[in-house]
C-alpha cells in the first residue's frame, strides 16, 4: 500500500492495520528464527508499512492539537 491510500482510512481502520501489521511481524520473525521464511524482504516491507501508519496517525494527532490551540 502507497501512503496514499493509507491517509483514505479512517483512524480506526489504521489502529486496525497496525495491529494486523504487527502480527505479521510476530509470524515473520518466528518464521526467519525457525529458518522458514522464503522472502527476506518481507520484514523490511511490513516495518515500513508499520512506519507509515503510525507517521499518518501522529500527523492527524498534531494536526487535531493545533487545530485546539487556534480556535
Amino acid at each position: 500500500m502507497k501512503s496514499r491510500e493509507f491517509r483514505a482510512l479512517s483512524d480506526e481502520k489504521l489502529l486496525d492495520l497496525f495491529d494486523d501489521k504487527k502480527q505479521e511481524m510476530f509470524v515473520l520473525r518466528q518464521q526467519k528464527a525457525s529458518g522458514e521464511l522464503k522472502d527476506t524482504n518481507a520484514l523490511r516491507h511490513v516495518r515500513r508499512e508499520i512506519a507509515r501508519v503510525l507517521t499518518i496517525l501522529n500527523e492527524r494527532q498534531l494536526a487535531a492539537g493545533v487545530a485546539e490551540k487556534g480556535e
